[in-house]
């Protein structure tokens, strides 16, 4: 069932603001991808693994973020939390514009992934406010789907920013992107929490309402593979660029394929949306990560055997990640939302703090590994989507019993 209150945008203008409000987290990581190596030799003497902290900074911060943006919208409503987040992420961005030295850059980004956390996490919950079930699953599929169109573009625009104003002039075009999105949800949509359904920040409230999430064994499963997708993704953008430079020869050109993958990637978005309410969340999340089991298995392979054509035959299995995340992400928020309804905001707030802290952990070891091949990121995508594929069939197993009861 879908259900949508009353709002003065339509479905169209709805879905693409709040694509624009998730897509803040991704421009702001893939606008970053070409200026690394710029970065480290302007900051670190070269020394690439310290600008890799450039993305890994911003991704603590976003996890930390996430953590208290979900109750303080719960209880303040949804548009305040958002302003606030997003004068952080602006402020954030103009100091690290400014800076000329590595560690006050380092800490800029980290508290600019700490602003970024209001749109990322709000607009999840405003989702949850408006719809529910099967039909939030489409919405958020299509959400997705204009989220992964920012990585087509954003490091062929970063790469273009950067050659009229260097890598600083990225930090300018951030401040442009959160401008527009905030102005956009404050001239446009109203306020999508009402007073007599918000709840005070409390601690014992945070606790319990964390409690309940976790007790629930269809929530707690999601939230768990969600991470292990989401380890999965970050390990590809750690590793991405060392191995088109490194192992394909194509740094160069590593903007264009990099957003001719995404792009492409859309695409799978758009079809989840298209099938999800006929053939329901779990078993697309299930499907996709079986799919994945066997060409993640193949890639590994592949990288033994050095074949003639393996960057094209790569270039093939970086589309298949980006489509698994794409029929995973968004079907397994929906998922974890459903059942939290009345504490849509601490929700959020749990699912993606949850998920992007401890997949930044997992996924910060892989990068130690890198072996100047693509091995070591198909080990542990591998490894990532065979245990998501597991705990998948684990859900389907719970929601049979309880059909059964």
């Amino acid at each position: 069932m879908t259900t949508q209150k009353s709002s003065p945008i339509g479905r169209v203008e709805f879905i693409a603001l709040m694509g624009m409000m998730f897509a803040t987290i991704a421009f702001s990581i893939d606008a970053m991808l070409p200026a690394l190596p710029q970065i480290a030799d302007d900051l670190t003497d070269g020394d690439a693994a310290q600008a890799a902290l450039i993305l890994t900074v911003f991704l603590m911060g976003m996890g930390l973020g996430t953590f208290f943006t979900g109750p303080l919208s719960d209880a303040l409503g949804r548009k305040p939390v958002v302003y606030a987040g997003a004068a952080l992420y602006i402020l954030s961005a103009a100091v690290g514009w400014y800076e000329d030295s590595f560690v006050p850059v380092l800490i800029a980004r980290f508290f600019q992934g700490l602003g970024a956390a209001g749109p990322r996490v709000v607009a999840l919950a405003i989702i949850r406010d408006l719809y529910e079930g099967r039909g939030m699953a489409r919405i958020m599929s299509i959400v997705m789907m204009i989220f992964t169109l920012v990585p087509a573009f954003a490091p062929a625009m970063g790469a273009l920013i950067m050659g009229f104003t260097g890598w600083r002039g990225i930090f300018g075009a951030f401040v442009v992107f959160s401008v527009v999105s905030v102005g956009w949800l404050g001239l446009r949509l109203p306020e999508t929490l009402p007073r007599e359904a918000r709840r005070p920040l409390r601690l014992r409230l945070m606790r319990d309402a964390v409690i309940e999430m976790f007790r629930h064994p269809t929530v707690r499963l999601s939230i768990i593979v969600q991470t292990l997708i989401v380890a999965m993704l970050f390990s590809t953008l750690m590793l991405i660029q060392p191995i088109y430079a490194d192992v394909y020869g194509r740094g160069d050109s590593f903007p264009f394929w990099f957003g001719l993958v995404a792009l492409v990637s859309g695409l799978a978005s758009l079809s989840n949306a298209l099938v999800v309410v006929r053939l329901g969340m779990r078993r697309l999340v299930t499907w996709a990560l079986a799919t994945q089991v066997v060409l993640a298995g193949a890639m590994l392979a592949l990288t033994t055997a050095h074949l003639p054509g393996e960057f094209y035959l790569f270039l093939l299995w970086q589309l298949s990640l980006f489509c698994t995340a794409s029929f995973a992400i968004g079907n397994l928020n929906a998922i974890a939302m459903d059942p939290m309804g009345h504490i849509a905001g601490m929700a959020a707030s749990v699912i993606g703090a949850f998920s992007t802290l401890a997949a930044a952990a997992i996924a910060s070891p892989v990068a130690l590994f890198y072996d100047g091949t693509a091995r070591p990121l198909a080990v542990a995508a591998l490894l990532f989507v065979a245990v998501g594929y597991v705990l998948m069939l684990w859900m389907g197993r719970i929601e049979r019993a309880e059909a059964q009861v």
